[in-house]
């Protein structure tokens, strides 16, 4: 199999989805694949797999390399004469936050007909803002904690009480988070958060609470990675996270009960059927008073949550067979052909 890996793009993810994409190359030994670089303005480029490197993105030196334009069925690199096709079976989307994860670039290897490994529209327009994802998980029956949602231009009281979190409505990787632990810091953590969104979500922050994560895809049935209880101090912050998204190690399985794991697994099943047919996805859940709560959907997650699975590259191969396929539709004018009928023209 031939993997084209689809990465940056305009996102404060950038940097984060470059790791990503890089950490791939050591945990897929027995698969060719192609990179292609989106930049912040958002320009193809094919970056030559043997020498990818970060620095080749910071430094601009990827602008040396070969410049692709996307069009119907996949991307193409001009010659002297006429054009190439880059060749590959199937995509991965592995572009985290804006553009990769709020449905853009979906819509448009989607429109274009390219076979891809990620999130949908839909998928990702549920998942990439916090208050659409807790009214869909309370849709299919998951507990989510309790909420408030604050807009810059139309301040109002906060009922949570303290301590809480507030965050960007629309970010992931723990950018612009902080806990609030009394009155006199709200301030510095909306300024904060406001940096990244004009829409800000606050919950109630449970100090000790249990969090566990599993990724998984649908592909004959589902294919579960193991359950991961990560370490942590009071929350994930983004210098955590970001070290995290370059893991290419399998990490320790969390140590709990059949009953508890049925029902991640089954809470699992509920939010990812079938919103996310066709993606591999991380959602993280907290524990509380033996209940499952979701915490959040990641549909990109960092390097594919490769460190949670036994075999994360046959997982992929599963995952190529099993992509949505669209409705087929005929390719006819008969609604008008029959009224230019009935009128004799």
């Amino acid at each position: 199999m031939t993997l084209a890996v689809l990465f940056g793009a305009h996102s404060f993810e950038h940097e984060i989805s470059v790791v990503s994409a890089i950490a791939l190359k050591k945990i897929l030994p027995k698969t060719e694949i192609v990179y292609i670089f989106c930049d912040y303005d958002r320009n193809f480029y094919l970056i030559p797999t043997e020498t990818i490197t970060s620095k080749r993105f910071s430094s601009g030196a990827y602008k040396n390399d070969t410049a692709l334009v996307l069009k119907q069925g996949g991307f193409y690199a001009k010659k002297f004469l006429g054009e190439r096709k880059v060749a590959f079976d199937v995509m991965v989307n592995l572009v985290h936050g804006m553009d990769g994860e709020d449905g853009t670039l979906s819509s448009m290897l989607t429109f274009f007909s390219v076979p891809f490994i990620g999130p949908r529209t839909e998928g990702c327009a549920i998942s990439y803002n916090k208050l659409f994802t807790k009214l869909y998980a309370q849709e299919v029956g998951i507990n989510v904690l309790d909420y408030q949602v604050l807009r810059k231009d139309s301040p109002m009281p906060i009922r949570i009480e303290y301590p809480f979190i507030v965050k960007p409505l629309r970010l992931g990787s723990s950018i612009g988070i902080s806990v609030v632990k009394e009155e006199k810091e709200l301030s510095y953590a909306l300024d904060v958060a406001y940096e990244f969104d004009d829409t800000v979500l606050i919950e109630p922050f449970k100090k000790g609470v249990k969090e566990f994560n599993l990724a998984g895809c649908k592909a004959d049935d589902f294919i579960f990675s193991i359950i991961e209880e990560p370490q942590k101090e009071e929350f994930l912050d983004f210098d955590k996270k970001y070290l995290d998204f370059s893991r290419t190690k399998r990490v320790n399985e969390a140590t709990i009960d059949e009953r508890l794991e049925q029902s991640i697994r089954e809470a699992f099943k509920r939010l990812y059927d079938p919103l996310f047919i066709g993606a591999l996805i991380r959602c993280d859940f907290f524990v509380i008073d033996d209940e499952v709560y979701l915490n959040e959907i990641n549909p990109i997650p960092g390097s594919m949550a490769n460190y949670l699975f036994d075999d994360f590259e046959g997982v992929l191969y599963a995952l190529r067979y099993h992509l949505p396929q669209g409705i087929a539709m005929p390719k006819a004018y008969r609604y008008i052909n029959s009224i230019q009928a009935a009128k004799g023209k």
